[in-house]
């Protein structure tokens, strides 16, 4: 399994088959570029842009995002939390179900976490939640790192909780360079495991 970070909160992963997690629309086009299957953890822009999906000719995600998806023409895949099935070659499993909370006026949404196995190794790709997986170990996580609906000492905790083998920094659209060195600063510090920010195109075996 070969996986290569995107913009944000984009994962390309590339074995079996080309299986893309979250191209949204502070994430690369390119990151589609031949892909089998998409998988999209909940509707929000910076998780799925409608122009980027287009070319893809399968669509994995919770009922409500496919809801959204109103101008995709290709076949879609409706997805509910504890569901196991195969995508393009890997065996994905959803978790969690709902979107962390932004705020109490704030109507919370549906999110899906993926598993993402190919027998031999896997990936953890929660979307905007801090579920953790039950009764599974994590080969590689990706933790969000920076976001409206989270604390540094969340991000932290929810490494902790998994134990993952390895953790990158996912959800980092919006830290500079100073953020970063902040944040990541505390999680490699704090996370319990090896950790690591990687720039957009980075790839990870």
């Amino acid at each position: 399994m070969r996986i290569t970070k995107f913009g944000h909160s984009c994962l390309r992963v590339e074995g079996e088959g080309v299986l893309v997690i979250d191209p949204g629309n502070f994430s690369e086009r390119s990151a589609v570029d031949g892909a089998d299957a998409v998988l999209i953890t909940h509707e929000h822009p910076d998780h799925v842009d409608h122009e980027t999906i287009a070319p893809v000719p399968r669509i994995y995600a919770h009922p409500d995002v496919l809801a959204t998806l109103t101008s995709y023409q290709g076949e879609t895949v409706a997805v509910e939390p504890g569901q196991r099935l195969e995508v393009a070659g890997y065996q994905v499993s959803a978790h969690g179900g709902q979107h962390a909370v932004i705020h109490q006026d704030i109507p919370r949404i549906a999110n899906l976490a993926y598993l993402v196995a190919d027998g031999s190794t896997n990936l953890y790709h929660p979307g905007d939640s801090f579920t953790v997986p039950e009764d599974t170990t994590v080969d590689t996580l990706f933790a969000p790192i920076n976001a409206p609906w989270m604390r540094a000492m969340e991000s932290i905790d929810f490494i902790r909780a998994v134990r993952p083998g390895r953790a990158y920094a996912l959800h980092d659209g919006l830290l500079n360079a100073n953020g970063l060195k902040i944040y990541g600063g505390l999680s490699e510090r704090l996370s319990g495991t090896t950790w690591a920010h990687v720039a957009p195109g980075t790839v990870i075996d």
